[in-house]
């Protein structure tokens, strides 16, 4: 017996499973990350210039080249290790460092990406991070210590992370050097997938933070504009029961605010959709990550409640404004139309009965049409009947204007009952 065939997708789709596994890293080291989005407004990506600047960075380093198709790659670039992904709306560059320079962040860190090499791109930087990864000391007010020194206590967020294996910390604050900083400090004998695991969910939060950020840059600008609408459907609105302007003229003026909103609806619903996705990323990672709280300190689930949470309802409500007020829109121009068609409905009414009342008019001028015609048509036929019978008249020794008498009642009966037969026939 034969065996059965596999779908076409089948080993691509388990594939897909394992395309981005972590990176195994040993403490103490550094890493970098730099994620880049092609143009603003752009939903997709010219692939093939964010491979083309990919192999740019490789052949520095005479490294091998990833596979035609592949969205992601590890690979050598000196004596640190790349690791290179391909999202949907942006491209992310990880280099992991052993060992630490001597200032901490120092940005000679982030030198393992070129300037010149950055700066041609093909796109623009979203976001980019250094990552500092320390043996944990046994004293923790020493961790402490080196954290106050680090980032700003004010906007600091600390938690011990995943069963207590680590300590991850961040002000989520850009430096003088354009790189936003995280310390991590992991416990003796932490596992190197372990350790990668957890810088890798550091650089997923802050680049899914930065994408879904984008959507309340643009709520921002859609609120300018819906401020702008809001006036002239409540209006138009509160008017629908006056008799100035016409029915004709308010629908007319509703229907292209109702156009104006869907087109708003179409420019941001692929953003606003993106920004729901990328906030469930960033509650998850951080859920993943098992906060514990250090010695007060708020963790990284509390930072972003307080500062990032607030920016996503401001979406979600300039969403809901703008679905709402296309809904007012389309049920003011449903009330219009009703309107709009009674009164036609009424005016056809009376259409009709001007019509009836025609109709009528004109029945009547019928009728008065035949009364004459059957004068007309006696007036003819009396005087050929006349013809016909003046001779018998003569014998019958009858004169002329008594045999006019005798006929014009007979043949003016008969006119009539001739043409109120036909009449009937008719109708």
């Amino acid at each position: 017996m034969p065996p059965i065939p596999d779908h076409p997708q089948r080993y691509a789709t388990v594939n897909e499973l394992h395309a981005r596994p972590f990176p195994a890293l040993e403490a103490p080291c550094t890493a970098v990350y730099v994620a880049i989005k092609q143009p603003v407004g752009a939903a997709r990506r010219d692939r093939g210039l964010d491979r083309a600047h990919l192999l740019a960075l490789l052949d520095r380093h005479a490294s091998a080249h990833p596979q035609p198709e592949a969205t992601h790659f590890s690979g050598p670039i000196g004596r640190s290790d790349l690791k290179w992904e391909s999202h949907t709306e942006f491209v992310t560059y990880s280099a992991f460092t052993p060992g630490l320079s001597r200032r901490p962040f120092d940005p000679v860190d982030a030198e393992v990406f070129p300037e010149d090499w950055l700066a041609a791109a093909p796109g623009k930087r979203l976001t980019s991070v250094l990552i500092r990864v320390e043996v944990m000391p046994a004293d923790q007010d020493e961790v402490l210590a080196k954290l106050e020194d680090w980032f700003v206590p004010e906007s600091l967020a600390v938690s011990r992370v995943v069963d207590g294996a680590a300590i991850i910390a961040g002000d989520f604050r850009i430096d003088p050097a354009g790189h936003m900083r995280f310390a991590v400090f992991v416990r003796q004998g932490t596992g190197a997938r372990r350790i990668g695991r957890i810088v890798q969910r550091l650089c997923e939060i802050e680049t899914y933070r930065g994408m879904s950020m984008l959507g309340l840059m643009q709520s921002r600008e859609l609120s300018s504009r819906l401020n702008v609408l809001d006036p002239k459907l409540s209006a138009l609105v509160s008017g629908l029961d006056s008799a100035e302007p016409s029915p004709e003229a308010v629908l007319h003026e509703l229907l292209t605010i109702s156009a104006e909103l869907e087109s708003l609806a179409v420019q941001f619903s692929f953003r606003f959709g993106a920004t729901w996705a990328y906030e469930a990323i960033v509650t998850q990672r951080i859920e993943v990550l098992r906060e514990e709280r250090v010695q007060g300190r708020q963790t990284f689930g509390e930072f972003m409640m307080r500062r990032y949470d607030p920016a996503m309802r401001t979406v979600k409500s300039a969403e809901g404004r703008l679905q709402g007020m296309a809904e007012r829109a389309q049920r003011a121009a449903e009330l219009l139309r009703t309107r709009v068609d009674v009164e036609r409905s009424a005016q056809n009414q009376k259409l009709l009965e001007s019509m009836d009342r025609r109709a009528d008019l004109q029945l009547r001028l019928q009728r008065t049409v035949e009364g004459l015609s059957v004068v007309a048509i006696s007036y003819y036929a009396v005087n050929l009947a006349a013809y016909l019978v003046e001779p018998l008249a003569h014998r019958a020794h009858l004169s002329h204007g008594a045999l006019m008498a005798i006929l014009t009642p007979i043949v003016v009966l008969c006119v009539w009952a001739m043409v109120r037969r036909i009449r009937n026939h008719l109708t």
